[in-house]
């Protein structure tokens, strides 16, 4: 689709652990705190065992404490919607995590999705996206060309949309980033204080 952005668009900049057996609940819950405010979210470990698990080993062990929201994307000719990005942009990273396809979860890249960034499937590690409006364009698609695989939802941002569309709207460098990421990375990246599990 014209207005979505393209898949190939989020980039992954961390490593992470592949995981083992299905979680014991199918919900996780989280509070993402930042200077802007907390983000809230359920992460779905029922559906997408791996990527969360995956995600909660960097919570646990702290590791996403002091990192960033660095990067906001904005669909071409739909700048209400888009993506914020952040993690640890490949520093204390751990093993990359198999990708679970949304075709596999049923999980979709809906309005306040978690998603994981990546390159190529099976390189996603720490860092992780939100979605700003719906953007089908990231569930996997065999009918379409290119990489048909889409990226991994595994959670629904369940309160801060608030704090999410702030970040989105802070300004960015026109001459920072690299390939599809240039004139995307905020001016003054937002710190995540700390990612805690709260049930």
């Amino acid at each position: 689709m014209a207005d979505l952005i393209d898949r190939r668009m989020v980039l992954a900049g961390g490593m992470a652990a592949a995981a083992g057996p299905a979680f014991a609940q199918d919900l996780v819950k989280i509070a993402i705190k930042t200077p802007k405010g907390v983000i809230t979210a359920e992460l779905y470990a029922g559906k997408a065992p791996l990527t969360v698990k995956n995600f909660l080993r960097y919570v646990d062990m702290k590791l996403l404490d002091g990192s960033t929201f660095y990067r906001v994307s904005h669909v071409p000719n739909a700048p209400d919607k888009g993506l914020i990005e952040g993690g640890l942009r490949g520093r204390k990273v751990l093993k990359p995590v198999a990708h679970e396809s949304t075709a596999k979860t049923g999980l979709t890249h809906k309005d306040g999705a978690l998603s994981m960034a990546r390159l190529a499937p099976g390189t996603a590690t720490a860092d992780f996206f939100i979605v700003v409006g719906d953007q089908p364009g990231f569930d996997a698609d065999p009918t379409e060309g290119g990489d048909i695989n889409g990226f991994a939802a595994f959670g629904q941002v369940t309160g801060g949309m608030d704090v999410i569309k702030a970040i989105f709207e802070l300004p960015v460098s026109k001459s920072a980033g690299a390939g599809v990421m240039k004139g995307e990375m905020l001016s003054t990246p937002v710190q995540i204080t700390s990612v805690r599990r709260t049930a």
